[in-house]
């Protein structure tokens, strides 16, 4: 066990790096086009392109069925038993499934945007926005379902490529193509369909040549058993679709209500903060992406230790570099808003300290969940967020609209609390163990120096863009120092330093 548990953490760590870079560049290029649709087109159109964005999510959610979450449970275990046959009649009979689900909800979304722009947010220039997120509907269905077939065959490298990257850096160019040729605000939402639709086509194409056992169109007779073989896939699948579904409330809730009760203007506003606050959870999606499926092929094989280990190890690297970013950002909230999106947004600043701390409170819910997701729990993944869900939406109509923004995240901060702990719960009911190491605490404890020293420092120096980025690199530094002398790390994490360690001294070598 020992062998296979450093074998996977090694796997983890390598996939992890390179999904790093993957993530830098996207939110780098995500935090550009969208800084740039805030500074360039100003709060309210921000806001409108935010509500656009919001609604095609939901439509994609319902649309898709859940089945790119089944591709992602179960071509793992029948790759594990090497059944091609059965990975090739579930992904075609999902491929055919998507693409009339989501053509057919495209046309919805086409035909009611009006009556959803004027009716709902009593915007009439959100029209134009929802019905060209309609004709952005069926790609981004398709993209999903192909790019869970390569996150399903362990190619994570490509993965974090396409959706971190290819697509983010393509819509960042049009949108600037646009910009220069004087183009009006309606097409940003074309400048999002055209890095949607560059991916589908790119991630179709791969898959067509690389996967090709999957893409053979040799006929096959048809087993008695099909209905067997087709049951477990929908319901498992059918749930998390309903998940998917109010995964969206859940995250967007908030943008609606404020849309609702307020004003386009203070959407706007609001979603200049949530992808700072976000940023905190960069630190698990470089764990996630390649955690679930190599959990999924464990769990197969009833490697039930090698489970609780990984998992434990992989929450303590997420908390340990996790926790330095969010103190950057909830001691200095100002500072980053202006220096993203301008001083037009700094109305928003203690909405940013809020949501911060429900972030970084919130940051292991990935894996909590992927682990009720290994083990078949859907159902259970789906009435959480129901419950969860409902909750959000009786306090954001509660607290909107006596604190506005403020209120809004203060209750996705409270919702996110919640969930966090029904999943600990949840997870040691059903795993027997908590993934939580002790010398977590130690971490905790050890922060409070750094912390202690950069409040300090807040009261004797201005607080400006230069003196924030020199107090804040300062900071991490006493903080990894702190971490390395004070016996926080423990042998899985020597192993792993010794591994890029090595990794580098070949490169400088070669």
């Amino acid at each position: 066990m020992k062998n296979k548990l450093d074998e996977s953490l090694k796997l983890i760590a390598k996939t992890s790096f390179v999904v790093l870079i993957g993530i830098i560049i996207s939110k780098l290029s995500l935090y550009i086009y969208r800084v740039i649709i805030a500074r360039y087109y100003g709060p309210e159109v921000y806001g409108l392109f935010s509500l656009a964005l919001m609604i095609l999510n939901l439509f994609v959610a319902i649309s898709a069925l859940g089945l790119s979450e089944g591709i992602l449970r179960y071509v793992p275990l029948y790759r594990s038993k090497s059944d091609f046959s059965k990975i090739k009649k579930l992904f075609k009979i999902t491929n055919y499934i998507s693409l009339f689900s989501s053509i057919f909800f495209a046309v919805i979304l086409f035909f009611s945007a009006k009556f959803i722009s004027v009716n709902i947010f009593h915007n009439q220039d959100l029209t134009i926005f929802i019905k060209i997120a309609g004709l952005i509907l069926p790609f981004y269905v398709l993209s999903g379902l192909y790019l869970s077939l390569i996150r399903a065959f362990e190619m994570i490298n490509l993965y974090s490529f396409l959706i971190n990257i290819f697509q983010n850096v393509l819509k960042v160019v049009a949108l600037g193509i646009f910009i220069w040729l004087g183009l009006n605000s309606s097409w940003i939402m074309v400048s999002f369909f055209i890095g949607i639709l560059l991916m589908f086509i790119f991630v179709y194409y791969f898959c067509k040549t690389k996967i090709k056992e999957i893409f053979k169109l040799r006929k096959e007779s048809k087993e008695r058993n099909e209905n067997e073989f087709l049951k477990p896939l929908f319901f498992y699948s059918l749930p998390l679709m309903f998940s998917g579904v109010f995964s969206i409330v859940y995250y967007w809730i908030d943008s609606f209500a404020i849309g609702y009760l307020k004003q386009v203007i203070d959407v706007g506003f609001y979603n200049a903060v949530v992808p700072i606050a976000l940023l905190i959870t960069i630190i698990p999606d470089l764990f996630i992406q390649l955690f679930y499926p190599l959990i999924t092929k464990e769990y197969a094989k009833k490697n039930f230790k090698l489970i609780e280990e990984l998992s434990k190890q992989v929450v303590k690297w997420i908390f340990v570099i996790s926790l330095p970013l969010f103190l950057l950002i909830i001691l200095f909230p100002g500072v980053v808003i202006n220096f993203l999106f301008g001083p037009d947004y700094l109305i928003a600043e203690h909405a940013l300290q809020i949501l911060s701390a429900g972030a970084f409170i919130s940051i292991l819910t990935g894996i909590l969940t992927t682990l009720l997701s290994m083990v078949g729990k859907s159902k259970t993944i789906f009435l959480n967020l129901v419950l969860t869900s409902i909750l959000n939406i009786v306090l954001n109509f509660l607290l909107i609209p006596k604190y506005g923004i403020t209120g809004a995240a203060l209750a996705t901060s409270i919702v996110w609390v919640a969930l966090i702990i029904i999943l600990f719960i949840e997870v040691k009911l059903t795993l027997s163990f908590i993934p939580l190491r002790r010398k977590l605490i130690r971490v905790a404890l050890i922060s409070i120096i750094p912390l202690a020293i950069l409040m300090i420092i807040r009261s004797f120096i201005k607080i400006t863009l230069l003196s924030s980025f020199l107090s804040g690199v300062l900071i991490i530094l006493i903080y990894f120092i702190l971490i390395f002398i004070t016996g926080c790390l423990d042998k899985n994490d020597w192993m792993i330093i010794k591994s890029f360690k090595n990794k580098l001294s070949s490169i400088k070598i070669s």
